[in-house]
């Protein structure tokens, strides 16, 4: 009983600090550009640059470099796949924007030479790039009847009218706001006014708080301060109201879509505030992050206006059809990855994880998928196994995989594409990640460039080869 109890706290213990932490700046705005994407953009012009006639040389850079501009965790990332992939991106190009935006934004590249050094940025880049069109490549291409048969009637959207120019300066300032909340640029986290509030209250319950959801970094656990217990609660009264505000919006505007709206806008404000327990009560600190926000939540006001009642109806809508889709399966995703860390134990993974084999990749990559750590926050995890002995190799299989995968992105990306798809992306995941692992591991340990180049060589005749006799002795059933 003692083990289930602990178990339990653990996932509840995840659950509450990532929907404190990362569910509002980051999840709530990306919602919002998924909904926008779905509503406002014309499916000719996702077609046009995505889709299954679009040149490759043009669908696959732009996927990769629509995802370079995110700093997006394997869950903020999943409502805008979902986005672009209903209204008309072909499987590879979409899947190739699902691999690349959580590993190869500029953000996780830029900390990951300033924490780990120029070799492990410009190797995460280049693999990062290579492999995620590579998978792209390869799900189009085994899946490519069920593409063709998805997207029978694109060719109807090829031509005719593209985005308008209000869509794109509504759809610009959502992912500015999405880019303000999740940013950690120094003009963002600036300070730049401070209150003292006197609270007698506030210093225990936060010691409460943190003997209940404790820190703890080498796992992954972020605790749960005051401003966040605040945040899942209005969080749970902004669910609430969307259940008809959102959800019955197609019908017309009504009391409560104004009031989840002023919500949300409210919640979004509070959020970018610091406010942390002190001994005498709070300190809340209005920084870069604030003033960003506010500005860009009152951008967003005259420009929503702009559209079409219907318009915005259909916006709010399709947000609302998202987070029903995506965010229950969040929930249980992130409870699971609570309870499984309970179990796991990270110096299991340092010492299989001390050499460049192939069990050792796997460990990195295996460790990556179970102990899934918010954006960004894979490198600092990386920086202190590197300190602890973990080969490079390992390392940057983790690095690979870590943002990619994760129990709950598993899950969603299954709902989205359906269960052979999701698992097909996964095993191309781990499979590339372990030879990323491996072919940078033989570098770091002196392997000659012509020899790992052969080796390259080798796995992708193996791998277009296995894809080759899959795609000619597969039953048009199964098909």
């Amino acid at each position: 009983m003692e083990l289930l109890y602990a178990a339990l706290q653990s996932g509840v213990a995840s659950l509450a600090s990532y929907l404190a932490a990362h569910v509002l700046l980051c999840l709530v705005p990306a919602f919002f550009i998924a909904g926008a994407l779905s509503a406002l953009v014309p499916q000719q012009s996702i077609v046009r640059f995505l889709g299954p006639d679009a040149p490759k040389w043009v669908a696959y850079p732009a996927a990769a470099g629509a995802g370079s501009l995110l700093a997006v965790c394997s869950c903020t990332v999943q409502p805008l796949f979902a986005g672009i992939y209903g209204r008309g991106a072909g499987l590879g190009p979409a899947v190739t924007f699902l691999f690349f935006a959580p590993a190869g934004n500029i953000l996780a590249l830029s900390y990951t030479g300033v924490a780990l050094g120029a070799d492990f940025a410009i190797a995460r880049v280049v693999l990062s790039l290579a492999f995620g069109i590579g998978i792209g490549m390869i799900m189009a291409l085994l899946f490519h009847r069920d593409d063709t048969a998805r997207l029978a009637d694109a060719a109807v959207f090829a031509g005719g009218e593209g985005i308008s120019r209000r869509a794109v300066v509504f759809l610009i300032a959502l992912i500015a706001l999405l880019i303000a909340g999740t940013l950690k640029l120094d003009f963002l986290t600036a300070r730049l006014v401070s209150f003292d509030i006197a609270l007698s209250g506030a210093p225990p319950a936060q010691a409460l708080l943190d003997r209940l959801v404790p820190v703890d970094t080498i796992k992954g656990e972020e605790g749960l301060s005051l401003q966040g217990t605040a945040l899942i609660v209005v969080l749970a009264l902004i669910g609430a109201t969307a259940l008809r505000g959102f959800g019955k919006v197609d019908e017309g505007f009504n009391r409560l879509t104004t009031l989840t709206l002023g919500l949300i806008a409210a919640t979004l404000i509070f959020a970018a505030l610091g406010v942390q327990a002190t001994a005498g009560g709070l300190n809340l600190v209005v920084t870069g992050r604030s003033i960003a926000v506010i500005v860009l939540l009152a951008v967003l006001v005259p420009l929503a206006r702009r559209f079409e009642a219907w318009d915005l109806q259909q916006w709010l809508w399709e947000t609302w059809r998202f987070v029903r889709m995506i965010f229950p399966l969040l929930i249980a995703g992130v409870f699971l990855v609570g309870v499984i860390r309970l179990f796991i134990r990270p110096e299991w993974i340092q010492a299989i994880a001390g050499d460049n084999t192939v069990t050792a990749n796997l460990a990195g990559v295996v460790f990556g998928v179970f102990m899934y750590f918010p954006t960004l926050v894979e490198v600092p995890i990386a920086k202190m196994f590197l300190s602890l002995g973990m080969h490079p190799g390992p390392l940057i299989a983790y690095l690979m995989a870590d943002p990619e995968l994760s129990l709950q992105s598993i899950l969603i990306t299954a709902a989205i594409i359906g269960k052979l798809k999701a698992w097909t992306y996964v095993g191309l995941v781990a499979l590339f990640s372990t030879a990323s692992g491996l072919a940078y591991g033989a570098w770091v340990d002196g392997v000659p460039i012509a020899a790992i180049a052969v080796a390259i060589a080798g796995f992708v005749f193996v791998v277009v080869a296995a894809l080759h006799f899959t795609e000619k002795y597969r039953s048009p059933a199964t098909a």
